[in-house]
């Protein structure tokens, strides 16, 4: 069933053409990951970076897919260009004039994506300018210096080559989204956490041919992963559905409505916000540390690091309140039930207007409870594994969730272009019987 789906990709021409072209620019991507920037000490610069491990470099390095460990032109990645998202989608909810342009449709929309544009830009040269000083103050553990020439001319110099840097990788992601398939800046982040498997593995296999990890282990290991990204495809497609009826309408001679559907709530609204947001927090500290040499911030940092009891309890603490608040800035219960209101629509069983509204805040707020849960049990995950089992890489967290829900949306947009052509997708049942209901 799956490998008939796969063969019938190459039976449309232009689902074809989309796939390889991007393949393509992730090639492109993954070889600009390689290009140095001028002035660093390669050497000194990968010695810093294995004291670093657990801060909030180590995160910024996982999504700029080992970019920021090499301080290559895209050292930056696509943390800037989500950045700059994250705080307009925030931004339009308290700015009239963005609200507005959100409501405009594809006009609107444009205009966000160009200030989107701005914000990546601005942010990278901030964060560039803050790199540059901060590789200037770097030595690694034997004391080499990790900038070889400091000064002004090192500054705007690595200012310009990153930003330059995010600037093309926000370009790939938006060729990707609009000739390829998938959404491309999603698809690059897959890719820079894909890419790092490879290693993984076979440190695995190495520590196999050692001794040191019985065959055993790596059995029991592989059955639980597999586990554990069956569960989260399964809570990422899980929903509440809140069943809608629409009142009959009479205009002139013909009756409309009166049709049934539902209100879908996913169980995590939020997506990975929250345990990125959670991460940047935490390990602030940390990175500060990586820094300085005041003895009570390097107390604070160790307390800090994946693994210790505060580190992981505080990290639980704000991806539950991130989760609550990113669904409330992004999920408006009340405009939800005036727009039924206005349409002859109601719950049935509730009253329309404010009692609607209520009702459906209380639905999301206890499946938000489940997702943010869900969220924090999958992100504490990695730390379990790694200072209890002594599993030899990262599995788990942020990374893991990405890559579990940039897979399932980019083989949903494949099936959708292989059933509008009357082929069989990967699966000769629709997806949508599969998805978990709560």
């Amino acid at each position: 069933m799956i490998g008939s789906g796969f063969g019938n990709i190459f039976k449309i021409p232009e689902l074809k053409k989309r796939i390889l072209f991007t393949f393509a620019l992730l090639i492109v991507y993954r070889i600009g990951v390689h290009v140095p920037t001028p002035g660093i000490d390669r050497i000194a610069l990968a010695a810093f970076f294995k004291e670093t491990a657990g801060t909030l470099l180590g995160l910024f390095d996982m999504f700029s897919g080992g970019a920021l460990e090499r301080l290559s032109v895209f050292a930056l990645g696509i943390m800037p260009y989500i950045s700059a998202s994250i705080i307009l989608q925030l931004l339009t909810v308290t700015i009239p004039h963005l609200e507005r342009l959100s409501k405009e449709g594809e006009q609107g929309r444009k205009k966000i994506t160009q200030y989107t544009r701005y914000g990546t830009v601005l942010l990278s040269v901030i964060q560039g300018f803050g790199i540059s000083v901060g590789l200037e103050s770097m030595t690694s553990p034997g004391g080499a210096p990790v900038v070889i020439h400091p000064g002004l001319g090192f500054k705007l110099m690595t200012v310009v080559t990153l930003t330059a840097g995010t600037a093309f990788i926000m370009w790939l992601g938006e060729q990707i989204t609009e000739h390829g398939i998938g959404n491309g800046i999603s698809l690059i982040i897959f890719a820079g956490i894909v890419c790092r498997m490879p290693a993984a593995i076979g440190n695995t296999f190495r520590l196999l041919s050692t001794g040191d990890m019985g065959i055993f282990a790596v059995i029991i290991l592989t059955l639980m992963m597999v586990l554990v990204v069956a569960f989260i495809i399964y809570m990422e497609q899980g929903q509440r559905r809140i069943p809608v009826q629409y009142a009959k309408r009479v205009v002139g001679r013909k009756m409309y409505g009166g049709q049934s559907t539902h209100i879908p709530l996913k169980v995590n609204t939020s997506g990975v916000i929250p345990p990125i947001f959670a991460s940047s927090i935490i390990m602030f500290p940390a990175t500060l540390a990586s820094f300085v040499t005041i003895p009570w911030m390097k107390q604070m940092a160790d307390a800090m690091r994946p693994g210790n009891l505060m580190y992981e309890l505080l990290y639980v603490g704000f991806i539950f309140f991130f989760c609550y608040f990113y669904t409330a800035v992004t999920f408006n219960p009340e405009d939800v039930a005036d727009n039924m209101k206005k349409q002859g629509g109601y719950i049935p069983g509730i009253r329309p207007g404010k009692r609607t509204a209520d009702y459906i805040d209380r639905v999301l707020t206890r499946i938000t409870l489940g997702g943010a849960i869900y969220v924090s049990a999958v992100c504490v995950l990695p730390s379990v594994l790694m200072t209890k089992f002594n599993v030899p890489f990262y599995f788990g967290g942020t990374a893991l969730l990405i890559v579990v829900g940039v897979a399932i949306d980019t083989v949903a947009q494949v099936e959708s272009h292989m059933l509008a052509r009357h082929y069989e997708g990967f699966l000769k049942k629709s997806g949508s019987k599969t998805k978990g209901r709560f």
